[in-house]
């Protein structure tokens, strides 16, 4: 070896002080931390016993959804959305809790939107189409 050769070309230091000549330095060694014991948790009671009936404050779609379908049955199959609301609320007058006259925050009444809730359901389950903007229909029985 040469004397240049001893000697970084970057700092002109020695190669043995140079932080170019150096290899760099080995990467820490972390510690693996052992997995935490997993939690114990505590036993949970059940807010409402499926003895005691939930008070509802407004009509589930659910309870409104024969009620479509007697609507639409009895006009013969289907109805304009306004016409079937107007004959809905004739029939289910007494069955529609008080909260139901309450607005959503949309500014439609509570038991209007849990009817279009109780339409979606009913067309899922394919007892009812939607063809038109408006209008409610019953499937046709093939």
């Amino acid at each position: 070896m040469t004397a240049t050769d001893d000697y970084c070309d970057f700092c002109d230091l020695p190669r043995s002080q140079c932080i170019h000549g150096q290899p760099p330095p080995p990467a820490p060694v972390k510690a693996v931390k052992a997995a935490p014991a997993p939690r114990k948790r505590a036993a949970t009671t059940r807010r409402s016993t499926p003895d005691k009936p939930v008070a509802r404050r407004w009509t589930t779609p659910e309870a409104l959804k024969p009620l479509i379908l007697e609507v639409l049955d009895e006009a013969g199959g289907a109805l304009e959305a306004d016409e079937l609301f107007e004959r809905l609320e004739l029939l289910a007058g007494d069955r529609l809790l008080p909260g139901d006259s309450e607005l959503t925050p949309e500014g439609e009444l509570r038991w209007r939107y849990a009817a279009r809730r109780g339409r979606v359901a009913l067309i899922a389950e394919g007892l009812m189409t939607k063809n038109k903007p408006g209008l409610w229909e019953l499937a046709r029985a093939t």
